[in-house]
């Protein structure tokens, strides 16, 4: 049986920061959008900041789903799974928002996560204000061995300028496949 915390305990923060990926869902407002989640990763992009904030780097991608959720209504669940190790699961419910690379509080934010492999690629932080903590038993997680994070991300974006990078975001990360605003 689950439990529902007060707070990101020391425990909690403890097996959270210990993960190397972690799972973000959003959804639009009403019923007809498309439902989100993503994998994320890295190790240096998540950061727990008090008892019931946390926040990670977002980079640049293929979509930005997260980014019109969240600025559409806020909603946002984050679930963080043992892989190996006593069997867990950790969900962070809460409501979230966007801090993009060209607003000014980015870069303060972003050196939160001075063991980030790189920031160049990086176009937002998103910043969670949980508003509840719970657990679960993680039977069914299959057991996996972490071999390392991947790097071709960081390659990707190192090729880009940041030019190319306001215009990846003006042109692929506009809008959502529900066509909310994401990046302007």
């Amino acid at each position: 049986m689950g439990k529902v915390y007060p707070d990101i305990d020391g425990r909690l923060r403890a097996f959270i920061e210990a993960q190397p990926m972690f799972f973000v869902a959003t959804a639009p407002s009403g019923g007809d959008g498309h439902v989100n989640v993503s994998p994320k990763g890295m190790r240096g992009t998540f950061a727990v900041l008090g008892e019931r904030r946390v926040a990670y780097l977002d980079y640049h991608g293929s979509g930005a789903e997260t980014v019109a959720h969240l600025r559409d209504n806020g909603r946002i669940t984050l679930m963080f799974c043992a892989f190996d190790g006593p069997p867990k699961i950790v969900r962070l419910h809460g409501q979230g928002s966007v801090v993009p690379v060209d607003d000014p509080r980015f870069t303060e934010l972003a050196a939160i996560f001075d063991d980030a492999p790189d920031q160049h690629g990086a176009r937002s932080v998103v910043l969670v204000d949980v508003t509840r903590v719970s657990d679960s038993c993680g039977y069914g997680v299959p057991l996996l061995q972490y071999g390392g994070d991947r790097d071709l991300l960081i390659q990707a974006h190192a090729r880009r300028s940041a030019d190319d990078l306001v215009d990846y975001r003006a042109t692929r990360n506009a809008v959502s496949l529900d066509g909310l605003p994401a990046f302007s």
